[in-house]
C-alpha cells in the first residue's frame, strides 16, 4: 500500500487535518471552513457555486459549511438580485477578525505538514500536486455528482 498514490495522498491529508485540528482547534473552524473564509476575503460577494468550484466540492457540502459559518456570524449570505436562487456570500467583520487571528496557526499547520521536506522538495511537491490536479480538471467525489 505504501506505493499506492491514493493511499499516500489520503494519509498525507489525514496528517494535515490532524495538524490543522491541533493548531486551529480553538477557533472551531474546519479546514474547509478556513478555505471558504480565505476565499471570501479574496472574492467578496462570491456566489456559492463559484465557491464550490474554487474548493473543488459539490454545492451541497459547500452550502452546509457556509450555513454553519453563517450561524456563527462569520459569513452573511443573501439572495442575488439577478437570480434569487443564487446566494452571494460575504465575510462579516467577525469573520474577518477570526481569519486574521487564526492565519498564523493555519500557516504553521501547512509548514509542519511539509516540514520533513527541504524547501526545494516542498516546491517540487506543490508543483507536482498542482500538475496532477490541473490534469484532472473539475473532477469531484463520484458520490456527490458534479457542481
Amino acid at each position: 500500500m505504501a506505493e499506492r498514490p491514493g493511499f499516500l495522498m489520503r494519509r498525507l491529508h489525514q496528517i494535515h487535518v490532524s495538524l490543522f485540528s491541533e493548531l486551529c482547534g480553538a477557533f472551531r473552524v474546519t479546514p474547509l471552513q478556513y478555505s471558504l473564509l480565505s476565499l471570501l476575503r479574496a472574492r467578496d460577494g462570491a456566489d456559492q457555486t463559484t465557491l464550490a468550484l474554487a474548493v473543488a466540492l459539490d454545492r451541497t457540502t459547500t452550502t452546509g459549511a457556509l450555513k454553519r459559518l453563517q450561524a456563527r456570524g462569520l459569513v452573511e449570505r443573501s439572495p442575488s438580485p439577478a437570480d434569487r436562487r443564487a446566494q452571494h456570500c460575504r465575510l462579516t467583520p467577525e469573520g474577518c477578525a477570526l481569519l486574521l487571528r487564526m492565519e498564523g496557526a493555519a500557516r504553521q499547520a501547512h509548514a509542519l505538514t511539509l516540514a520533513p521536506l527541504s524547501p526545494a522538495e516542498q516546491a517540487t511537491l506543490i508543483h507536482l500536486m498542482k500538475k496532477v490536479t490541473a490534469a484532472h480538471g473539475q473532477r469531484r467525489d463520484a458520490g456527490d455528482g458534479m457542481v
